[in-house]
């Protein structure tokens, strides 16, 4: 275990995903003497990968949104506001944008590409009675683009707002299933700023991704925290937050080690983060964790999914009349998920994969998970039986006559993950892919020099989550010095 090298620093960052990372780059780039820790022996927290058979899996990406090429859209928007705060160039990324994905439901489909004029011509194709409604909802959202990034925001039901604007149940339901499977960590709803952020980094700007995925943006931002000073220690996790005088004066390490800081920025998620400290009873804000988690298959295909007429490059599925995005009663939810091809992306001078790769993803229950011993027989078995019914309810929605034998025939091998996964990726309690119900849209906590940046600050996403580390980083320890 690697243990930090000085007693003191300036600033101290729990966790080594991409908030952490981003905040440590801030930081460093103004000189601070700042450690990042991580628990864990890989960057990336959800967003990371390992090595099964020879082969890299990403775990957690399906796509980075608020894509936007270079030109006048790119001016202002949030994925150059990273590249611009952590001195990075759009080439470190190599992100390559969608070919184009759909929302797909009985009876029911919506194209969206990222260009936005494509879903609002599907939507008046597919629901004439309600473009205008559409249109002015669109409108609602850009309005309330300030408000969306506000750390002051109040929140309010998405649901209640979309209902302000569109009355067909199947639209709003429609609408609602991207966003909330890329960032509602609430059961049936979301806050109303972060539908407007998700609106806005899904259908304006789009879906992208690196060819390497998404170790190259991880190898990015390491590269230029090591670059710049930054240390890091992976495998040393955070035992203990010793609280006086109404701030943390000592981070007791695992094994024992203390440290001090100036400041403390945690990434660790909101429950999780005051569970450290050692004013607060075990339970707290029990009630506060969120009840979201998946579960993925990964079938690694002998074909590019085009070669076997599947072009698009996420599918949003719903087989039921009505969305139901809450914990299932069984350990899976095959009714709703997120079907993606990572090779239909635009990539650069012609490049390909070199393996089909077809990914689905869809609610679980992390209780009836956990209660499954691993690498027992009970465990493989529901993992195997799930797999099976996951992928039979999933391919429904792809082209092709029999899409589920043409998948057997041309699969080479086959991963899933579960909630045990997600857990031992991201520490987050009951698996909660999204983190805590409530958001902390400040970062503050009640102690004075311990702050939150990544999922439980708010700003959802890859991007979402660079920004949240570089806005926490410059609010509450570079302050005015870091606006630039």
């Amino acid at each position: 275990m690697a243990t930090p090298a000085h007693s003191h620093y300036d600033a101290v960052i729990i966790g080594a995903g991409m908030s952490g990372l981003a905040a440590g780059i801030r930081l460093a780039l103004f000189e601070k003497k700042v450690v990042i820790l991580e628990r864990h022996n890989a960057a990336g927290g959800l967003n990371s990968f390992y090595f099964k058979d020879g082969r890299k899996h990403d775990v957690g990406l399906h796509a980075m949104t608020n894509f936007v090429p270079p030109g006048p859209r790119a001016k202002g928007a949030p994925l150059t506001k990273v590249f611009r705060q952590l001195r990075l160039k759009r080439e470190d990324f190599d992100l390559a944008e969608q070919n184009g994905s759909r929302i797909a439901w009985p009876g029911a489909s919506l194209r969206f590409t990222n260009d936005f004029a494509v879903l609002e011509s599907e939507v008046a194709r597919a629901f004439p009675r309600e473009i205008d409604g559409f249109r002015r909802l669109d409108a609602a959202v850009r309005a309330a683009a300030a408000e969306s990034v506000a750390l002051d925001t109040a929140p309010r039901s998405a649901r209640a707002v979309l209902g302000e604007y569109v009355r067909d149940a199947v639209l709003a339901d429609m609408l609602l299933l991207p966003l909330m499977y890329y960032g509602s960590a609430q059961e049936h709803d979301m806050e109303w700023p972060q539908f407007c952020i998700m609106w806005q980094a899904l259908y304006h700007e789009g879906f992208a991704r690196p060819f390497e995925g998404v170790r190259k943006v991880i190898h990015a931002l390491t590269t230029k925290y090591r670059e710049l000073g930054g240390e890091r220690c992976m495998k040393c996790g955070v035992e203990k937050l010793r609280v006086r005088d109404g701030g943390v004066r000592e981070i007791v390490l695992d094994g024992g080690k203390v440290i001090t800081a100036d400041k403390i920025i945690s990434s660790a998620g909101l429950v999780e983060t005051l569970r450290l400290c050692d004013d607060q009873p075990a339970e707290i804000e029990r009630k506060s964790i969120g009840r979201l988690s998946f579960v993925e298959t990964i079938a690694m295909l002998d074909q590019q999914p085009h070669a076997l007429g599947w072009d698009d490059t996420i599918i949003f599925f719903n087989d039921a009349e009505r969305l139901h995005y809450a914990r299932p009663e069984e350990l899976v939810d095959p009714r709703s998920g997120v079907i993606c091809c990572p090779n239909n992306y635009q990539y650069s001078g012609g490049r390909q994969l070199p393996e089909g790769i077809l990914r689905v993803t869809a609610q679980a229950n992390f209780d009836r998970w956990m209660a499954l011993a691993p690498d027992t027989t009970a465990y493989t078995a529901e993992k195997k039986e799930w797999f099976a019914r996951l992928q039979a309810e999933a391919l429904k929605f792809l082209p092709g006559d029999h899409p589920l034998l043409t998948l057997e025939r041309h699969t080479l091998a086959t991963d899933m993950f579960t909630p045990r996964t997600v857990l031992h990726f991201t520490g987050h309690l009951d698996g909660a892919i999204y983190g805590s119900k409530r958001k902390v849209r400040d970062g503050r906590t009640h102690l004075a020099n311990l702050f939150l940046c990544g999922t439980d600050q708010g700003f959802l996403g890859i991007t979402g989550a660079m920004l949240s580390g570089i806005t926490m980083a410059n609010v509450h320890i570079l302050g005015a010095g870091g606006r630039d």
